[in-house]
């Protein structure tokens, strides 16, 4: 096994363990441990933070540990201030200002350093999947991933708590039994499907007439599904073989190479996101397990209700390592009951946009929508700007604070530091000495870098789930010499920290609404420039429209309509069609500052100064019922 070389940056992993018994560790912890004993990892030292035991009380936690892991027991007490800020799983550089927070931020990282200590693990790379995006989509805006790194997890840890386990399946886990039906879809996969079909063909039995397979459905039935995927398991496992199978220099017989793509058989799942071993089986394993484990010797009939995931639970244990790395870490495999054929029938899984089906596609554009709200009292008005004139100094400031860092033209570069100077203006109002400000959707951190060297008293915190855009950051704070920045790479959620106000500087769609959300939770003051309005739609947590005056009045699809047009205000179209987008914008804007109100905060939308710094010039300044809003 090969190590990080002594330049490396060392790095501390924190996993919460229960402190109550040592049965089981959370699932995040156990997802964790098993990732870092498949990867043979060594480049972490590992910290398990109990709420109760003390440091030195933890040698009973061994078992879960791969096999020569050291660790150390800490309390809460002990952690690194900026961990206490984060959810666990959480990984510190040394000297504890950049954070990486949440599981699938922390399993990447995990797999990034295992190939920078070894670039020979190809088995590691390809749990990256295709385009190295498994588990990148943050978990607030993308189904899949919340499934997988938070409701299956939180579902089996609610279902091992109850006492009899006599309830019933839990609904995240009769998901993700449906999605394993779904027909998978891999890159350049005709190869594989004709290789599928001739294998078909030549099976005993097999009839050879337009492409179909005759056989007996009685005596067949479990054979085929104990055996109708080896071709694809045959396929994954030879995707993580060190050396490339090269394969045989032929076209296929001709009575197959002349079947059409659309009658070819559709490939089956082996694993969880298709074909190939990836990621998310690492974080699925210990929760099937550990879901198979509670039932204990008599399952009854709710194995009989996830045929699927048995199988994939069989898969799993053929690919090379996941046993050793599986035993290492307290993870021993159940023999599981001969299956038969899948059930026809499917968990159902309602929609949560059932309006968006019932309502009529909207014609026509925007006019219609505004009329009708403006007939119900309700049009877009815009505040007053109380710092209009408000601006720093940007000749003064060293160059590493000075947007110009990035490689963008000097227009540009001006009218970023134009849209710097509205929100940090209006943070100089309303910030305190001592106080956090959090910059969220941090990206390369020009507003937060600008804060943090403009107000020395108070601590900043960038928050971006994008790896690059922080690393930037953090090396142009470091050329700076900030001492009062914190750096989290994490998807917003797993922020739990105390601060007094939130800024973001155009907040991609529904990610000015997580924003406010977050504010208002944290009863935090926000200053937020919104972008993408297009963007906006439903999602697992927002709905649309967001406050009751608007729902009373439009529809989904109604509103959806004014996002559309509140993208369009480029400067590069007529001055009437920007004018409407400008008034969509401000009611989309209106729509969320009565969202907040309803929850006791004074919100104002105003337009940045001078209009022309963007064309998403809207700002919208919110505070608690018990601050003054300027």
């Amino acid at each position: 096994m090969k190590h990080t070389n002594s330049n490396s940056i060392e790095e501390c992993l924190y996993l919460a363990v229960s402190g109550q018994s040592e049965e089981t560790v959370p699932l995040h912890t156990s997802i964790a441990l098993f990732l870092l004993s498949y990867c043979e990892s060594k480049s972490f030292r590992v910290c398990l933070v109990s709420a109760t035991t003390l440091a030195g009380e933890g040698h009973s936690w061994s078992q879960w540990l791969p096999e020569g892991m050291d660790f150390r027991m800490i309390s809460m007490q002990e952690l690194p201030q900026v961990i206490r800020s984060c959810r666990l799983p959480a990984v510190v550089e040394e000297g504890g200002r950049y954070c990486r927070a949440g599981l699938a931020v922390v399993l990447r990282h995990i797999i990034k350093r295992t190939l920078e200590a070894d670039p020979c693990r190809k088995d590691v790379a390809e749990l990256l999947g295709f385009k190295k995006t498994c588990l990148k989509a943050c978990a607030e805006v993308s189904e899949w991933t919340r499934l997988c790194e938070l409701s299956i997890p939180s579902a089996v840890e609610d279902f091992c708590r109850q006492p009899d386990h006599q309830s019933e399946i839990p609904t995240a886990l009769l998901h993700l039994e449906k999605k394993f039906r779904e027909p998978v879809r891999v890159h350049n996969d005709d190869k594989i499907r004709r290789q599928k079909l001739q294998q078909k063909k030549d099976m005993p039995g097999a009839g050879l007439q337009g492409g179909s397979v005759e056989s007996n459905p009685e005596e067949g039935a479990a054979e085929d599904l104990q055996s109708s995927d080896q071709l694809e398991l045959q396929a994954a496992l030879a995707k993580l073989s060190v050396e490339e199978v090269q394969s045989a220099a032929t076209r296929g017989p001709p009575h197959i190479r002349k079947v059409k793509t659309t009658e070819l058989p559709s490939l089956e799942h082996v694993f969880a996101e298709g074909l190939y071993f990836t990621l998310t089986d690492v974080v699925l394993l210990p929760c099937l397990h550990q879901f198979l484990v509670s039932l204990g010797q008599q399952p009854g009939g709710m194995l009989e209700r996830l045929p699927l995931l048995q199988r994939w639970y069989l898969h799993i244990q053929e690919v090379p390592g996941v046993r050793r790395a599986a035993s290492s870490c307290g993870i021993h495999f159940l023999s599981l009951p001969e299956q038969g054929p899948a059930p026809s029938s499917e968990p159902q899984n309602p929609t949560n946009h059932e309006e968006e089906k019932a309502v009529a596609p909207f014609i026509g554009g925007p006019r219609p929508t505004m009329t009708k709200l403006k007939d119900n009292g309700i049009e877009a008005v815009y505040s007053p700007h109380p710092c209009s004139s408000w601006a720093l100094d940007w000749d003064s400031l060293p160059a590493a604070v000075n947007p110009t860092e990035g490689k963008m033209s000097n227009d540009r570069a001006l009218r970023k530091r134009q849209q710097l100077n509205n929100l940090v203006g209006m943070v100089t109002k309303l910030a305190q000495p001592g106080e956090t400000v959090v910059d969220f959707c941090s990206g390369g951190g020009h507003l937060g870098i600008v804060l943090a060297h403009t107000l020395p008293a108070m601590q900043v915190v960038l928050i971006e789930n994008k790896e690059e855009s922080l690393v930037r950051a953090k090396n142009r704070c470091d050329e700076l010499g900030l001492n009062n920045i914190w750096f989290i790479q994490a998807n917003l959620d797993y922020f739990t920290g105390p601060f007094k106000i939130g800024v973001a500087l155009h907040a991609c769609g529904v990610a000015t609404d997580m924003v406010m959300e977050h504010c208002i939770k944290a009863q935090a003051a926000f200053v937020i420039s919104p972008c993408c309005y297009g963007f906006i739609q439903n999602t697992v947590k927002f709905t649309f429209p967001r406050s009751q005056q608007f729902m009373d009045v439009l529809s989904y699809k109604e509103h959806m309509v004014l996002c559309r047009f509140a993208d369009q205000t480029e400067f590069q179209l007529p001055a009437d069609r920007r004018l409407i987008g400008k008034q969509c914008m401000g009611l989309v804007d209106l729509d969320r500052a009565q969202a907040a109100e309803r929850n006791g905060y004074s919100v104002k939308v105003m337009s940045m100064e001078p209009e022309s710094c963007s064309p998403k010039n809207n700002m919208v300044v919110g505070v608690p019922a018990d601050c003054e809003l300027i």
